[in-house]
């Protein structure tokens, strides 16, 4: 396990501070489970405010405690949508960032997915391929793509073909 946030002034945040931020962050999480599995699970992090009057601004960040990119809204921790979609926001700002990659991709086209709405749900979209049997389309819901990725199992036998 990595060493927790050794950055100057930077605090892990305990689970329980902001229960919405958590319960996105597990869901995301998820994704990250089963599209990264050597990647550990990213935390909520808490930096100092630039004066003392200032609170902290809080962001998704690397188990190390390294972010990138905005802070989350503080208006973000009272809503379950908006919390979603802050945490997933920030999430893949700093796993793209830090870890320059794209992600997640979609396992389709080997693209760059987004977070958009669908269905009143928030999902993750991908552009399409180049050719026009391979349009736009929603991979999955955010937190539901390990039902999409399959194990490997290397001692399975393979099925031979008649």
């Amino acid at each position: 396990m990595s060493a927790f946030f050794h950055l100057p002034g930077v605090r892990r945040i305990p689970l329980g501070a902001y229960p919405l931020w958590d319960d996105a962050l597990a869901l995301v999480n998820r994704d990250l489970a089963a599209t990264l599995p050597d990647q550990e699970p990213l935390r909520l992090a808490g930096h100092p405010g630039y004066t003392e009057d200032e609170a902290e601004y809080v962001h998704v960040a690397l188990a190390n405690g390294e972010s990138q990119g905005n802070s989350l809204d503080p208006d973000s921790a009272a809503d379950p949508a908006h919390a979603l979609w802050a945490v997933t926001d920030a999430a893949q700002e700093t796993v793209t960032e830090l870890l320059w990659q794209a992600w997640p991709l979609c396992g389709e086209h080997d693209l760059g997915m987004h977070p958009r709405e669908a269905d009143g749900r928030l999902s993750w979209w991908c552009a399409g391929g180049r050719g026009p049997g391979e349009p736009a389309h929603v991979r999955a819901a955010v937190g539901g793509l390990d039902a999409l990725v399959r194990p490997r199992r290397p001692h399975r036998k393979r099925r031979r073909e008649s």
